[in-house]
């Protein structure tokens, strides 16, 4: 009996507005990976129709090593804010954050002075890549960090916005870059804009990067950071080792040919590269609030990104060559002869992020780790096997391969994850 004036809720309302809101955040995530997919798919297009296969190889080898010490910054920076931070009082976060990114800042920095260094050593063609690759790392590492604790504080749409400062921004420096028509200009074009954003990031959020902050973070956060760095540099280890070993094997040409088909899955490649900015934080909620759901969370999550990935490609399939010459140029009629593969590679990985997640969010960090292990050596051996055994072609084979074989561990692991659990809550850890 309520008295007049008192409202109630009944279960079914509670459980309705919490679907409300996960459908919300998700949506500002698929929206902010939109706008990140569009903007990696025209620096991608641009360049390869500006600078031609070489050339292209050779910015791909620089974009293939930035995601190596993007995965350094999130292993230690913001995988563990999202896990641990998500959903938290607004001071915990906030003081989590300055933190967080200051790690961040602070890995940018160092690994930017080892880029910087070596491309000044190398030279060549190569060498002046790296060496502007090394200059932008630091705000390219801070804009990535806000979108994690955008994410984190549930609003995506923060994020989102950031991603489109990204994007106005990088039009006029690729207009830019183009007139000077090197390598070297489209990183610095690239990396510049991110700067821009990430100093956009720094005035939506109101906090300063604490650079001084990022030992306490690293001691406080140890158990999961040492993990998901090893986790997440086997991830893009395993890809710069890849695009090395075929440069090595087949040709820099060949570098560009497969970045060039991944272009064409590029709103895919976008989603799984910066897949846990949403579903870990929405996966580490449900395991809070209803955590029988999160095997089929995970589930439903995997699948929707494996069945897209499939009928993008399927889609491409049916793509007239001229509009693939009009997207790509000269590495049009190469990479189109990857699209199944690429396609098939693509679903496998888009179905394991599902569990990876669910790990994630259960901070199964061993689980998580020798998942990613197996998978990335998986990745290796298909994708250097595949290249000395049939060249590009083959190279694109072998990773298809070795993905499925890689997501089917991921939910293996998962599945023991979930059978051993117990019904305790996650931890909170909360900073002074």
């Amino acid at each position: 009996m309520t008295t007049e004036g008192e409202k109630t809720t009944t279960p079914a309302a509670r459980a309705g507005h919490a679907r409300r809101a996960i459908v919300g955040r998700l949506s500002w995530g698929l929206a902010d990976q939109a706008a990140s997919s569009l903007s990696n798919f025209v620096v991608g297009i641009y360049v390869a129709r500006s600078l031609g296969l070489t050339a292209f190889g050779v910015f791909s080898l620089a974009w293939v090593t930035y995601g190596v010490v993007l995965s350094v910054s999130r292993g230690l920076a913001t995988d563990p804010l999202v896990v641990r931070f998500s959903g938290v009082p607004d001071a915990s976060w906030r003081t989590a954050v300055a933190r967080s990114s200051g790690t961040a800042l602070g890995v940018g920095a160092a690994l930017g002075a080892v880029s910087l260094a070596a491309g000044l050593a190398v030279g060549g063609h190569v060498g002046p890549a790296f060496a502007c690759l090394g200059v932008v790392l630091p705000g390219l590492l801070l804009q990535d960090a806000w979108r994690f604790a955008f994410f984190a504080a549930g609003t995506g749409r923060k994020a989102f916005v950031n991603d489109v400062v990204w994007g106005v921004a990088l039009v006029p420096a690729m207009v830019v870059a183009a007139r000077v028509g090197s390598v070297a200009a489209f990183v610095l074009a690239w990396g510049g804009s991110a700067a821009v954003a990430a100093a956009y990031g720094w005035f939506q959020s109101g906090i300063r990067p604490r650079v001084s902050g990022a030992r306490t973070w690293l001691r406080d956060h140890r158990d999961l950071g040492s993990r998901y760095l090893i986790e997440n540099v086997g991830v893009s280890g395993a890809g710069q080792l890849r695009a090395y070993g075929l440069g090595a094997i087949v040709g820099v040409s060949a570098v560009g040919v497969v970045r060039g088909a991944e272009l064409l899955l590029g709103p895919f490649m976008a989603v799984l590269m910066g897949l846990s900015l949403v579903t870990v934080a929405e996966a580490a909620r449900v395991l809070r609030r209803a955590p029988h759901r999160l095997g089929v969370f995970c589930l439903l999550l995997g699948g929707v990104q494996a069945v897209a990935a499939l009928l993008w490609g399927a889609a491409l399939l049916l793509m007239p060559d001229r509009l693939g010459e009009l997207a790509l140029g000269d590495v049009w009629p190469a990479a189109s002869q990857l699209i199944v593969p690429v396609t098939l590679g693509v679903a496998g990985a888009g179905l394991g992020t599902g569990a990876a997640a669910g790990l994630r969010a259960l901070a199964a960090a061993r689980r998580s780790l020798r998942s990613q292990l197996i998978a990335s050596t998986c990745y290796v051996i298909g994708g250097l096997g595949g290249a000395a055994a049939a060249g590009t072609v083959g190279s694109a084979w072998g990773v298809a391969a070795a993905t499925v074989c890689g997501s089917a561990v991921w939910w293996l692991q998962l599945r023991s994850a979930l059978r051993e659990r117990r019904p305790t809550p996650i931890p909170e850890v909360r900073t002074t």
